[in-house]
């Protein structure tokens, strides 16, 4: 059954790897067998490297600055010549705070652009020689705000509502030629992109007070979710979003 869960021979893209759920993820498929393709912007994933290297499993560091989307197109292209990726695993992704009536045009288009047009620009070209081959699995990372409404952060509430939806479009048409399309929405995780409301007493205590499990996340809670939506067991699981939130939407 192990087997099952194996990554051996398998070779992953994990983008914003350098930090958080990404590093996370990216060290725990190097641990169930597989390679890595660290890609980020800046060079700085050395410590990502570090830990990938004591699991014996190789890895390279691509630099691609996903927020310059007229460069996507030919880049990814070449990303997907160059490379045999059997795993791809969308995680980088940004916010920004601001009221709705406040909300600049500027980072809407910043994070829609991170959040939502490179996904899918990426995975157009990586998703090309996966259902060539008839084989792949595409993980997106969405968020509880796939869901829900949140609170002063309309552009990642919206990008993240795509990111749903596309993972079920996606799985619609490529399962039947062997590509698992999956999302994994993390809960309230300890992360860079939550230090702000961890450091907001109030604001920390009415998140804790809704999570059954009664703390946050961190970001290995999520390794085991991805190692199975990258693995054969997951072969049969297709545009589903499986919440990792230590039982927050069920209260």
């Amino acid at each position: 059954m192990l087997n099952q869960f194996s990554l051996k021979g398998k070779t992953a893209l994990v983008t914003g790897a350098r930090t958080g759920i990404g590093q996370a993820i990216a060290v725990g498929l190097a641990e169930a067998g597989a390679d890595l393709i660290l890609l980020g912007h800046r060079d700085n994933m050395q410590e990502t490297e570090r830990l990938i290297g004591q699991t014996g499993r190789s890895y390279e560091t691509v630099l691609i600055d996903l927020s310059k989307i007229d460069q996507l197109p030919e880049k990814c292209a070449k990303l997907a010549a160059d490379y045999r990726i059997d795993i791809l695993v969308n995680n980088a992704g940004i916010i920004r705070r601001e009221a709705a009536i406040q909300h600049s045009l500027a980072d809407w288009h910043a994070v829609i652009d991170t959040n939502l047009n490179a996904v899918f620009i990426l995975t157009q070209h990586i998703a090309k020689p996966m259902l060539e081959r008839g084989r792949g699995k595409i993980i997106n990372i969405a968020s509880l705000l796939s869901f829900q409404g949140g609170i002063t952060v309309p552009g990642y509430t919206a990008s993240k509502h795509a990111i749903s939806g596309l993972t079920k479009a996606w799985a619609n048409e490529w399962a039947s030629q062997g590509v698992q399309v999956n999302a994994i929405a993390p809960g309230y995780i300890e992360t860079n992109n939550t230090e702000a409301l961890r450091k907001n007493e109030k604001r920390n205590a009415e998140i804790l007070s809704r999570i059954p499990a009664g703390r946050w996340g961190v970001p290995q809670d999520l390794v085991g979710a991805a190692v199975f939506l990258a693995s054969p067991a997951s072969d049969y699981v297709n545009g589903h979003i499986l919440v990792v939130d230590g039982g927050w939407m069920a209260r």
